[in-house]
């Protein structure tokens, strides 16, 4: 199907990139997770090599400027496809690496000792700390009624089947925020102590995936 505008035709392309992100024609993320499977790849070789000779507070580093800062850009759009396993799966192989540990051997431990989150959780973290910061887009259920629940401190989660809308940022978003423990949402007016709680509790849980949260809290 052609798209006219101002008697141009507009050129319909499967993936564009903006601001380094590689957007997709279906929001799959396949392009973006593909490009930081590669970089991540990279990475893993330089790391094996000098570990050996670095202490592991240097280790931590040396990952948080090489690993981290690739895996947390921008990770509230793709961190939710399941696309995204291919990068959680580098990240462990790089956690065992940097613990000496066995191919076979649970990373949870290890990202509890090292206070640094899996990929699910650092998904989780970063997009609560975005609707946190943007609470003004949000509509909460105190303002939908005036019926005081325990829900009241609850983000208002709009009905919809559309996979786009789901693939997205604010519903989510507002999924995620409802199922943190209150004593978090509590704090939600203060940036500083919402931000630090919330990393101490998914530090705590190491959660491997979204449902794990979801059950936890539910």
């Amino acid at each position: 199907m052609q798209i006219i505008s101002s008697n141009t035709i507009i050129t319909n392309i499967n993936s564009t990139k903006f601001l380094g992100l590689i957007i997709d024609s279906t929001l799959s993320w396949k392009d973006h997770i593909t490009r930081l499977t590669s970089k991540l790849n990279k990475a893993c070789c330089p790391i094996r090599a000098i570990k050996p000779f670095m202490s592991l507070d240097v280790m931590k580093m040396i990952y948080y400027s090489y690993v981290h800062s690739v895996i947390s850009y921008v990770i509230i759009f793709w961190g939710n496809s399941h696309l995204s396993d291919s990068i959680f799966k580098i990240q462990k192989r790089i956690i065992r690496v940097i613990t000496n540990s066995g191919r076979c051997d649970s990373c949870r431990d290890f990202y509890k000792k090292l206070q640094i989150l899996p990929l699910p959780s650092q998904y989780i973290f970063s997009l609560l700390v975005f609707v946190n910061k943007n609470r003004s887009c949000f509509i909460s259920n105190s303002e939908i009624h005036d019926i005081n629940t325990q829900h009241n401190h609850n983000l208002h989660l709009p009905s919809t089947n559309l996979t786009l809308v789901q693939k997205g940022v604010f519903f989510p978003g507002s999924k995620i925020y409802n199922h943190l423990p209150l004593n978090i949402k509590m704090l939600s007016k203060d940036a500083k102590r919402f931000k630090s709680a919330l990393r101490t509790y998914l530090i705590e849980h190491a959660f491997y995936s979204l449902d794990e949260y979801y059950q936890l809290t539910s």
